[in-house]
């Protein structure tokens, strides 16, 4: 084993056609890291993590999307990052006449992370 991953999005596993499994395609076991990528009127199934206690984080690669937290729109271009407790509801929705492309990020708050002090 090398210790470490390089691919390209095209490379992803893609067991449906919006999602590119980031997570399994690298090989990530402490984290999950997929890519969503969302035709005009199309979204994800709404959800929440309280389930796992995962905090998520949604990253707009791409597009103008829309973040629904707890049934409230909030607008999220190209370059917006929305973090996320378990416990609100939550869905990406692209109301566009564009694709949009969001990278998902996300990890139980027990992982064990340490952050250091400076970041």
């Amino acid at each position: 084993m090398a210790g470490f991953t390089i691919a390209h999005l095209d490379e992803f596993e893609r067991p449906f056609p919006k999602w590119a499994l980031a997570r399994k395609s690298l090989g990530l076991q402490s984290f999950g890291m997929n890519v969503v990528e969302l035709p005009p009127g199309e979204s994800i199934p709404e959800h929440d993590e309280t389930p796992t206690d995962q905090e998520e984080v949604f990253i707009v690669l791409s597009g103008e999307a829309t973040m629904v937290i707890d049934g409230k729109d909030h607008p999220a271009p190209a370059g917006t990052f929305t973090r996320l407790d378990p416990e609100p509801q939550r869905t990406v929705v692209n109301r566009s006449d564009a694709d949009v492309a969001v990278l998902i990020v996300s990890a139980p708050r027990t992982s064990g992370y340490t952050p250091m002090d400076w970041a």
